[in-house]
């Protein structure tokens, strides 16, 4: 933006696709853990914002930008925008916990119920979750109430961006404009 000749923003959007490792806290500052801006080596990574945290135990990907009405748009509660999650579990996943992923859960500490969730069985303790929110812990909230404990959860997808499996955990790229939706 120029004004009588004179800059007054040289922004340009940046867009990036990072594979959190765990261990990696999804903050732009923490004091005792390292987090996802200290894995991006940009010269405006202090510019960005996350996209959709993933907790500190959980990999995979996460999106940083300067734009905030993209990351809006990505969100935004009434937009619908899946993500899509791998889960390991410590226990065997039992047919009643796919319904009840299906129906949505009722957590009465928040008064909510959940939006309903695709759970997709690929072994007896491995699973693809959909979901269309993400709720504090969800995904292990949600299995915790059939006592089956969440041991890895690493998120492949947000809308119609995927983890680039190239990518290495801990590294970053920039998005492709295909990828900016």
């Amino acid at each position: 933006i120029r004004c009588e000749g004179e800059v007054l923003q040289d922004k340009q959007a940046i867009y990036l696709m990072l594979h959190k490792p765990a261990g990696v806290v999804s903050a732009t500052v923490d004091e005792h853990h390292r987090t996802v801006i200290d894995l991006i080596d940009h010269p405006d990574k202090h510019s960005l914002h996350i996209v959709g945290r993933l907790d500190l135990n959980s990999s995979g990907l996460v999106l940083l930008t300067n734009d905030s009405r993209w990351s809006r748009s990505l969100m935004e509660p009434g937009r619908d925008v899946a993500k899509v999650y791998q889960v390991t579990l410590g226990r065997v996943i039992e047919p009643e916990c796919i319904e009840a992923f299906a129906a949505g859960m009722y957590f009465p500490y928040e008064d909510l119920t959940t939006r309903p969730a695709v759970l997709e069985r690929v072994s007896d303790t491995e699973a693809i979750v959909t979901l269309v929110e993400g709720r504090y812990h969800q995904i292990k909230r949600m299995f915790g109430r059939f006592r089956n404990p969440v041991l890895a959860l690493h998120r492949v997808s947000v809308g119609g961006i995927m983890l680039d499996p190239g990518l290495a955990s801990g590294h970053y790229r920039h998005l492709y404009p295909a990828e900016i939706i």
